[in-house]
């Protein structure tokens, strides 16, 4: 991590910074395989997938039958109890239809109708992401949609992780596609033979994932949001466990050698603290190559106060914004651009990714300046009537 002591405001836009890409290859390379899809359906989805996966496919999709799902008691029960917690939190997000009567005889409403087709991408890669599985297949259960398409890369002998067909089931969902990449976004935006088309995108990806969905967008197919390349902003002050903030920012940082991470804090000595620790905890992790890359597009900052911090913070807008303190009750009223928020010493990111029951399906690249992460509210249309009924 490139450490920055007391920056000058006027560099803070700069610091704010995400790692640059090559969008314009990127388009191209979008604009092909959407082009291809189109004219060719399944044969090029198929092609694009042993071109980029490497997997040869007989058949996309693949049923879920649950007695033959094989997968560990202890995942299941971890699973299980995601499910009850992720389904928990979004069940209470639903509303009652209020009729507000705005003149003597004018009645106005609201009335929420489930969309009616939804596409899941769900990343594969080099860690099949089962618990994406249940922050969108679980409030598209509760909303009601009628049809839930749910694509994801496959294994290297092209089948799909049995923990994403596990999560799949739990939420309702009968069979998956095996496909990932520009490829799946594409084929769930045109429709092919076997894929239908959907009205709206959801899910995380990488940066090549994220241009398909605002690329399907720009071509009349809704998303819930550009969610790309991982991120996370810490605030540690003296009274952070280090070893903890430490283990946040290593967290994310191996999701992918695009995630970045942020340390801010008012006391040097905590940052240093921080770092050596990052040093200890990373030597153990099993994707050190892909964490060591995210590191070198990240960042430590050593600002004058928390009020600083929560300044660049709101600049920044991060994905997953960590209040690594004892005292935060004064804070949150200040905290304006932010995906999710973790809330303590003991409220670690890993817990909101995988079980708390907050969604992890959030903004990124600072797009929590205008964006919302995915509620239940996403897999609805809100219908407004009106009338003297």
């Amino acid at each position: 991590m490139k450490k920055f002591n007391y920056p000058p405001k006027s560099t803070w836009s700069d610091l704010a910074a995400r790692p640059e890409f090559d969008i314009k290859a990127q388009l191209q390379m979008v604009e092909t395989i959407f082009s291809e899809v189109a004219k060719n359906g399944n044969q090029a989805v198929k092609y694009f997938t042993h071109k980029f996966d490497k997997v040869t496919l007989d058949e996309m999709i693949q049923t879920i039958e649950i007695e033959k799902i094989d997968i560990d008691v202890k995942l299941k029960s971890a699973i299980e109890t995601a499910y009850k917690n992720i389904y928990l939190f979004h069940e209470k997000q639903v509303t009652k239809k209020e009729i507000i009567e705005t003149m003597p005889g004018v009645r106005c409403w609201r009335e929420a109708r489930a969309i009616q087709k939804v596409g899941l991408y769900i990343p594969g890669g080099s860690a099949p992401l089962f618990s994406t599985v249940l922050m969108l297949g679980i409030p598209a259960q509760i909303a009601g949609c009628s049809e839930v398409v749910l694509c994801t890369p496959p294994q290297k002998d092209g089948t799909i992780h049995p923990a994403i067909l596990f999560a799949a089931s739990l939420c309702g969902i009968t069979k998956v596609y095996s496909i990932g990449g520009i490829q799946a976004i594409a084929a769930m935006s045109l429709g092919t033979e076997t894929i239908p088309k959907v009205d709206k995108l959801f899910g995380p990806g990488n940066s090549f994932v994220t241009a398909a969905k605002m690329y399907a967008q720009s071509k009349g197919i809704a998303i819930d949001m550009p969610a790309g390349p991982s991120e996370v902003l810490v605030i540690a002050d003296r009274s952070c466990v280090p070893a903890f903030v430490a283990a946040d920012l290593l967290s994310q940082a191996e999701h992918g050698p695009d995630s970045q991470v942020i340390l801010l804090s008012d006391e040097e000595e905590i940052i240093n603290e921080v770092l050596n620790q990052i040093s200890l905890q990373k030597e153990a992790l099993p994707r050190l190559e892909i964490t060591d890359k995210a590191l070198m597009n990240s960042k430590a900052i050593l600002l004058k106060d928390v009020s600083e911090c929560l300044e660049f913070s709101n600049i920044y807008a991060p994905e997953h914004l960590i209040l690594a303190m004892k005292e935060t009750s004064n804070l949150l009223l200040k905290i304006e651009n932010a995906g999710s928020v973790f809330v303590g010493n003991y409220s670690c990111e890993s817990a909101g990714d995988y079980a708390s029951g907050t969604n992890h399906t959030l903004p990124t690249s600072g797009f929590a300046r205008s964006y919302s992460g995915v509620s239940l509210d996403s897999f609805f249309e809100k219908n407004h009537f009106s009338g003297n009924k």
